[in-house]
Formats: structure tokens, C-alpha cells, sequence
């Protein structure tokens, strides 16, 4: 098992934590992903049950892409680059918005070998966006490649486990009806 951004091997699979919580709450998700290039959307697709609440993914590598398929203002990262707070909120909504999910979830940052665009290895943002609003979290990470990219899918799963707790224990209106139909997920 990977370790998080310090070291640590984390207990228990935080990807199923948020696949069991999304499911009892009936909620679902999507991710877009940058430097952890589908690693992140692996982890949660490990899970059994994952069907009922993963909506898809995207893997926006490219810059260009961010914009074309994730939503992000292509004057945001033209000003600020790929590597940003805003850019990694702008990509967890724009997740969230396009595949119809009630959360998105997004990695951003320079996994290394080289920096990128004045930004150092290990610098990697990670945010969520869902019902009650985004948040993003700084990530300062060191070791290699494959440390960088494991701990920030670990941080980010965290990171999205503490916004649906903040979200409180409600849940969605067809978990009050066992023959209701799930909920799309949409907005």
C-alpha cells in the first residue's frame, strides 16, 4: 500500500471510506486528474460496490485540456498555469459539472522528475467540490515520482472524506425511500 504525504501508511483504505460514505448518503462523484494521471480514479474503482456512486473521470494531462474538458477559464491558466489553488478548485467543479456528480475531486502539481513552469517537485494541489461549496489543500510533498503521485490520490481522498463529514450526515432524499431510485447526481 502507498504512503501518505508523510510517510505513513494510512489505515484502512481511505477510497473505500468514500465509496461506503457516498453510498449511504447516496451521493456520487467525479474526478479530474492531472498529475496523478488516472491513479486516483483506479483507487476508487478497486472498491466493490463503486458503481453506484462513481460517475467517470477525466484525465486532463494536457493544459489545453483542462479547459477544453474540465471547464477551467482558459485566462486562469494563461495567467496562472496548471500548477495553482484556483486551477485545482476550477477542475473539481468542472468535474463535478460535467459528469453529473454531486462531488468532484481533482490533483494538480509537478510529480517530478524536473519542476514545471517555476513551480518546484512536490508542490501539488488537491480539491473537492460538492454541495456546500470547494476547498483545496496545499500539498509540500517530497521522494520520488511514485511517492508524489500515491500520497497526493491518499491526501485527496482525506481531503474529500473531511468536506462530505463537513457536509454533515443528511442524506440524499431516496435514502429516505429504499424503492426511490438513486439520484443522478446533478445539480
Amino acid at each position: 500500500m502507498a504512503t501518505d504525504a508523510n510517510h505513513e501508511r494510512p489505515a484502512g483504505s481511505p477510497a473505500a471510506g468514500v465509496v461506503h460514505r457516498l453510498h449511504e448518503r447516496r451521493e456520487t462523484l467525479a474526478t479530474v486528474e492531472s498529475l496523478t494521471g488516472g491513479l486516483l480514479s483506479a483507487a476508487i474503482v478497486e472498491i466493490a460496490g463503486v458503481s453506484g456512486i462513481y460517475r467517470g473521470g477525466l484525465v486532463t494531462y494536457a493544459t489545453e485540456l483542462k479547459s477544453q474538458l474540465a471547464g477551467v477559464p482558459e485566462d486562469l491558466l494563461a495567467e496562472r498555469g496548471p500548477v495553482d489553488p484556483d486551477v485545482a478548485v476550477a477542475l473539481a467543479e468542472g468535474g463535478r459539472r460535467r459528469c453529473g456528480a454531486d462531488w468532484g475531486l481533482a490533483t494538480t502539481g509537478v510529480a517530478g522528475p524536473e519542476p514545471q513552469d517555476g513551480k518546484p517537485v512536490g508542490l501539488v494541489y488537491v480539491a473537492a467540490a460538492g454541495p456546500t461549496g470547494a476547498v483545496v489543500r496545499r500539498l509540500d510533498l517530497d521522494g520520488g515520482r511514485d511517492h508524489i503521485r500515491s500520497a497526493a490520490v491518499i491526501e485527496a481522498l482525506r481531503l474529500l472524506t473531511e468536506q462530505i463529514q463537513d457536509a454533515g450526515d443528511a442524506v440524499g432524499p431516496a435514502a429516505e425511500d429504499d424503492d426511490a431510485p438513486t439520484p443522478a447526481g446533478r445539480r
